[in-house]
């Protein structure tokens, strides 16, 4: 069987800053690099989760980061328990694109890489990995694979993927990527049923997807190329010439890849995915009370519900009061109603422009 052949190498995708979950996420340590829904971090669980599953042989994963994040993410990897890895720290971000491009370089050509951001939930592990095993066969025959998470209600917060035919078993070939959508034409795919939620997980062989680069950015490719023909390297870590690196256009691989290539195959799967996008997201994928509430850190709750509570230190508490979202970290306090926590861009953006008004 054409999975016999295959050996995965996870890449896990750890550069994103995380702003919408302001103020627990800031550019010093990133949503990845927190423990927001388990003891473990966000980063940890996604670096355990390629492990322990038949099919297919698993090596070492390379991680593409924030070169300000080794010292962090060295910690994190041996605390759970993974000495064998590798870290390419991009000296500044160029969007998934480059990042996965430094990644299928730095693997052997034959090699599936199954691409992840850092930041995801995954809750049905079995699920996620019968998905891996179903797309394998493709992925051998040099297919381009993205996973489809079922959707469960018309989300506006996500890119779609159209399914077309079966191109294998319970994979579809795609038809095209839908941007994020108004709730009409999200009601819409919903009501046509072959819709998939754009998880953003991808699974090729590194030689697969540097041929697709060469083919639509070929440019992108000759940076990152030479970016990683003059690294310095030391030890696990990889450090990609900067200079080079600068050169490098930023494009995200749906945008660069996946919806110029022709041999695009989706895996829908319902695997207890989220994003973790914002508070709202956090709150819905958390341990819940009775009365609906998620809460971590200490707080004393009479009569609330509906209420999510993160506090890294002083006790909140709440009274009779339904749909709120607070967060106490690093001496802020952030107050908003559930179902509302996009507005934390608000706040960002917002003091952003007062540190830039009071530098000048």
């Amino acid at each position: 069987m054409a999975s016999d052949l295959v050996k995965i190498v996870p890449v896990i995708l750890s550069g994103g800053s995380g702003t919408r979950l302001w103020p627990v996420s800031r550019p010093e340590r990133p949503k990845q690099l927190l423990p927001l829904t388990a003891d473990d971090t966000m980063l940890q669980l996604t670096a355990i989760r390629a492990r322990g599953f038949e099919g297919a042989a698993v090596n070492r994963p390379i991680l593409v980061s924030n070169a300000a994040h080794a010292t962090i993410i060295d910690e994190q990897l041996q605390q759970s328990g993974i000495a064998d890895y590798q870290v390419i720290l991009e000296p500044f971000g160029r969007n998934t694109a480059p990042a996965i491009a430094l990644a299928a370089l730095e693997a052997q050509g034959d090699e599936a890489m199954l691409v992840m951001p850092s930041d995801h939930v995954i809750a049905d592990l079995p699920a996620f990995h019968e998905a891996i095993i179903r797309a394998l066969p493709l992925v051998a025959d040099g297919w381009l694979v993205t996973f489809g998470i079922q959707p469960d209600g018309p989300e506006t917060g996500y890119g779609y993927i159209q399914m077309g035919t079966l191109c294998g078993a319970m994979v579809h070939q795609v038809e095209r990527f839908v941007e994020k959508p108004d709730v009409a034409n999200a009601q819409r795919m919903l009501d046509e049923g072959n819709h998939a939620w754009n998880a953003g997980i991808f699974l090729f062989r590194a030689d697969a997807y540097l041929s697709a680069m060469e083919r639509h950015q070929p440019e992108m490719l000759a940076a990152v190329r030479a970016s990683m023909d003059e690294a310095k390297r030391d030890g696990a870590h990889v450090f990609p010439d900067a200079k080079t690196f600068f050169e490098c256009p930023s494009d995200s691989v749906d945008y660069a890849i996946m919806e110029r290539e022709k041999q695009v195959a989706c895996v829908p799967v319902s695997m207890g995915w989220s994003d973790v996008g914002s508070w709202d997201s956090l709150h819905a994928v958390s341990i819940r009370d009775t009365g609906d509430n998620a809460v971590r850190g200490d707080a004393l709750l009479l009569g609330a519900k509906n209420c999510l509570v993160h506090s890294d230190g002083p006790r909140v508490t709440l009274v009779d009061v339904d749909d709120l979202i607070v967060v106490v970290s690093q001496g802020d306090v952030m107050i908003l109603k559930r179902g509302e926590s996009q507005k934390v861009r608000k706040v960002t953006d917002a003091l952003k422009a007062l540190a830039e008004a009071a530098a000048n």
